[in-house]
C-alpha cells in the first residue's frame, strides 16, 4: 500500500501536470468541484464526509486520500470520518470495510496532526 501522503501529491501533481495539456478539461471538474463543494444547505465538512463513503464504497484509492485530507481539513474528527465509511460498509460490504480500515485508516493516521 502507497504512502498517503504520496499518493495526495501524486494525485495534486498529477492533476497540474495534466491541466498543462488539457486545461479545459481539467479546469471543468475542477469549477464541477467547487460547485458541489461550495457551502450550502449542508456544510463543507458534511460534504467531505459524504465524499469519505462514496469513495470507500468505490474503491477509489486517490478519492480515499483526498477526501480524507480535506475533510479533516475542514474539521471533521476521527470518529466521523470513520462512521461515515461505516455507513457505506452497509452497501459495499467486504471491500468497503477492507478500504476503511486500512487506507482509510492509514489515512486518517497520516494526515490528522496536520489540524490540531
Amino acid at each position: 500500500m502507497k504512502d498517503p501522503r504520496e499518493m495526495l501529491n501524486e494525485f495534486m501533481n498529477g492533476l497540474e501536470e495534466v491541466s498543462l495539456t488539457n486545461e479545459a478539461s481539467v479546469g471543468a471538474f475542477m469549477n464541477l468541484l467547487g460547485a458541489a463543494y461550495e457551502p450550502g444547505k449542508l456544510d463543507v465538512k458534511f460534504k467531505e464526509l459524504i465524499s469519505i463513503a462514496i469513495a470507500v464504497y468505490s474503491r477509489c484509492e486517490y478519492c480515499i486520500v483526498f477526501h480524507t485530507y480535506k475533510a479533516l481539513e475542514a474539521g471533521a474528527t476521527r470518529e466521523e470520518i470513520m462512521e461515515s465509511a461505516m455507513v457505506s460498509v452497509a452497501f459495499g460490504g467486504g471491500p468497503t470495510i477492507a478500504y476503511s480500515v486500512t487506507l482509510l485508516k492509514k489515512s486518517i493516521d497520516e494526515f490528522e496532526n496536520d489540524f490540531k
